[in-house]
C-alpha cells in the first residue's frame, strides 16, 4: 500500500546511516576548536542541540525499519523524541537570546535554524498520530532539516569561530 513505512525503507536505511556518522562528525568538530567553542557563548548549547535533532534523526529513520511498526506508535516515538530535542533548541535559543554580540536579527536566524528540524518533526508526529500517512513525508523532510542544520552549526564551530 503506498504511503506505508515499508516504502521508506531505503529513504530511512540512508538517513539512519547519515545521521549516526554526521552526530559523530559534529561531535569530532566541537573537539578541535574546544576551546574557542566554550569561549563562544551559545555555541555549546547550538552544537548540543544540533546533535540531539540528529539523534531524533536516527532514531526516527531506525524505528521506522523495524518490521511491523505501527504508525501510531512511530508517531508517538516521533513526538517523545521531537519534545527532547525541542528542550535542547529552547535551551540553545535562550543562551543565544542572552548572547550580546550577534544583532537581534542575526539571533532570531539561529535560533530559527535549530527549531526547523523540530517544526518538521513536531507536524510529522501529530500528522501519524492522527493516522495521517502524511507524516511519513514530513518525517523525512525534519531528518533533511536536521541534516543542513547541523551542517550549518559544525561550520561555526570549525571555521567561523576561529575568526
Amino acid at each position: 500500500m503506498p504511503g506505508t513505512l515499508e516504502n521508506w525503507s531505503e529513504f530511512n536505511v540512508a538517513m539512519a546511516g547519515a545521521s549516526a556518522a554526521l552526530a559523530g562528525l559534529v561531535i569530532v568538530a566541537a573537539s578541535v576548536n574546544i576551546g574557542k567553542i566554550v569561549q563562544a557563548g551559545s555555541l555549546t548549547a547550538r552544537l548540543a542541540s544540533a546533535i540531539a535533532a540528529l539523534v531524533l534523526a536516527l532514531v526516527a529513520s531506525a524505528v521506522a525499519l523495524v518490521p511491523d511498526v505501527d504508525l501510531l506508535w512511530y508517531g508517538v516515538v516521533i513526538l517523545v523524541g521531537t519534545v527532547a530535542a525541542g528542550a535542547f533548541q529552547v535551551h540553545a535559543t535562550r543562551m543565544i537570546m542572552r548572547d550580546p554580540l550577534p544583532s537581534h536579527g542575526a539571533r532570531i536566524g539561529k535560533s530559527a535554524l535549530g527549531f526547523l528540524p523540530i517544526a518538521g518533526y513536531l507536524a510529522a508526529g501529530i500528522a501519524l498520530v492522527g493516522d495521517h500517512r502524511s507524516g511519513l513525508p514530513l518525517t523525512a523532510a525534519g531528518c533533511l532539516l536536521a541534516i543542513v542544520s547541523a551542517i550549518a552549526v559544525s561550520w561555526v564551530a570549525l571555521v567561523e569561530v576561529l575568526r
